[in-house]
C-alpha cells in the first residue's frame, strides 16, 4: 500500500492530490457495496467525520449528491457523483469547486481486488501555503487514506469469513 502526493506526478498548480491503493482478498462487488454505503465512510475512512446521501431514498448513482464533512473542516461540502461504473468506480466532484475530488476505483483480479482511493483538493497561498500543505495536511491525509484502506480490508474480509 502506498500513498503518493501528486506533486511528484505533475499536479496542476494550486491543486494537491493524495492517493493510496491496497489489495483486498474479496470480490469487487463486495468491496464496492461497502464503498457505496456512504453513511459508513467515517467507520473506515478516518479523514471523514460525516458523510450522507442528500437524497436518502436511492443508492449512489450518476448525478447523486453526497454531503461530506472532512476532518478539520468547519462544515459539510457538497459533492456530486460524476463517475459511476457499478462494481468498479465511484467518482465525486465538488459541487461548488471542481478542484475538489474524491475517487474510489476497484481493479478486479483473479482471487482479489485492488482498491484505489484518491483525494484532490485546492491549495492556496502560493509557495508558503504549498509548503505548509506538504508538511501538514497532505501527510495527515496520506496517513488517513492508508489506515482507511486497511480498515476497509478488515471489514470486508471479516464479512467474507462469517
Amino acid at each position: 500500500m502506498q500513498a503518493m502526493p501528486a506533486a511528484s506526478r505533475g499536479a496542476l498548480p494550486g491543486r494537491r492530490e493524495v492517493a493510496a491503493a491496497l489489495e483486498i482478498s474479496a470480490p469487487a462487488e463486495r468491496i464496492f457495496a461497502r464503498i457505496c454505503e456512504v453513511e459508513s465512510w467515517p467507520v473506515w475512512l478516518p479523514c471523514v467525520r460525516r458523510a450522507r446521501l442528500v437524497a436518502h431514498d436511492a443508492p449512489p448513482a450518476q448525478g447523486a449528491e453526497i454531503a461530506v464533512r472532512l476532518d478539520g473542516d468547519a462544515g459539510e461540502e457538497l459533492y456530486e457523483v460524476d463517475g459511476f461504473i457499478a462494481h468498479h468506480r465511484l467518482s465525486l466532484v465538488g459541487a461548488y469547486s471542481v478542484r475538489r475530488r474524491i475517487e474510489f476505483r476497484i481493479e478486479r483480479k483473479t482471487s482479489s481486488s485492488k482498491v484505489h482511493v484518491r483525494f484532490v483538493y485546492p491549495s492556496y497561498h502560493g509557495i508558503v501555503g504549498g509548503w505548509l500543505d506538504a508538511v501538514r495536511r497532505r501527510r495527515q491525509l496520506a496517513d488517513a487514506l492508508q489506515r482507511g484502506l486497511v480498515l476497509l480490508k478488515g471489514l470486508v474480509e471479516a464479512e467474507i469469513a462469517d
